[in-house]
């Protein structure tokens, strides 16, 4: 059995549903009452966790486990500004993962994936020689801002991984991302707490009703990104490979600029006879933090490296969006902007 805690989320959705798909024996475990009726409707079994509470680890099975993967974090994407508590992040994403770590101890349980943002390396970005970040640079953490704290105690839960995968055995895997793009949570976000509807989701809704696009600034600046069927692939592979630790960094491994991705949005969903017009204002600052990294490592240790172009992304995106099958990822961040979650 392959324990997934944070299953209600976006990536833990896909996974989730990915390995149940694939024959494997998988329990969805959450905080959320909105993922325990997805998983209800599924059939795939669920268990209501909240992380911080160890009594509640109580209702896991304790024998025959394969793994298990901790995508259960509190992110400032979520987090209202009415609802920001810096406690929170050290008491879900630190204590949390240490709860799991001791669940894992306890019962022989031989290994751990833990998803950690790539936030911990903002002081690398915009490198002016242009090079990848690799895994061996380190961090180099803000500690101001909205991602302060939540890089903060990232970090400490991937570093309470090692310490139990160096003490006791465990294989812990650490798995840094980028931005995850994927059908459900991309409408809006907390930014700064308080709510935004994101760029991608106004290229997208401008792209499909055939209105210009503007692109604020310097059209060439861009960012590393990630599908997020290529992330359930890397925690695949992760699963299946014995004998691996550490971390990896899982992106596309390239820049995607802004020109590219208005560009390919447009030619993914604008209808024939109606192709937007893209506008370049360069008056208006886009603020795109430039950044991408090297991926080598984790094709060496597992043979791990993206499917997805963004194109092919936005493609499946598509057919992920119109068949509706995780429409209750939409739900659900509708709820969240209106402090119902």
């Amino acid at each position: 059995m392959i324990i997934i805690f944070g299953a209600g989320g976006f990536i833990g959705t896909y996974l989730t549903s990915q390995l149940a798909a694939d024959g494997h024996q998988v329990l969805a475990c959450d905080v959320g009452e909105i993922g325990e009726a997805f998983y209800a409707r599924e059939r795939i079994p669920f268990r209501r966790i909240n992380v911080t509470m160890k009594s509640d680890f109580a209702q896991l099975p304790t024998e025959r486990i394969e793994a298990v993967v901790n995508l259960a974090c509190v992110q400032p994407a979520n987090v209202s500004e009415q609802a920001y508590d810096p406690a929170d992040y050290i008491r879900v994403n630190v204590l949390g993962t240490l709860n799991i770590l001791d669940f894992c101890r306890a019962h022989n349980v031989p290994k751990i994936i833990y998803t950690c943002s790539h936030r911990n390396t903002q002081g690398m970005w915009e490198r002016k020689d242009g090079t990848a970040i690799r895994e061996s640079d380190g961090r180099s953490i803000k500690f101001t801002g909205d991602y302060a704290m939540f890089s903060i105690s990232e970090s400490a839960a991937a570093d309470c991984v090692e310490h139990f995968a160096q003490t006791y055995g465990l294989e812990g895997v650490v798995l840094r991302l980028p931005p995850v793009y994927g059908y459900g949570p991309h409408t809006e976000i907390f930014k700064d707490g308080k709510p935004l509807k994101t760029g991608f989701q106004i290229f997208i809704e401008s792209a499909e009703r055939g209105l210009p696009i503007e692109l604020w600034g310097d059209s060439s600046r861009g960012r590393d990104i990630v599908y997020v069927k290529d992330v359930v692939a890397a925690m695949q592979l992760a699963l299946a490979t014995p004998g691996i630790g550490g971390e990896y960094n899982i992106s596309s491994g390239r820049r995607l600029s802004l020109q590219e991705q208005a560009e390919t949005i447009v030619r993914v969903f604008s209808r024939a006879g109606h192709t937007s017009e893209i506008r370049t204002n360069l008056e208006k600052a886009n603020f795109i933090e430039s950044y991408f990294y090297d991926i080598e490592k984790a094709r060496r240790a597992f043979g791990w490296f993206p499917k997805y172009s963004f194109e092919d992304m936005l493609i499946d995106y598509r057919r992920e969006m119109e068949s509706g099958r995780f429409a209750y990822l939409v739900e659900k961040r509708r709820k969240q902007m209106q402090g119902a979650v």
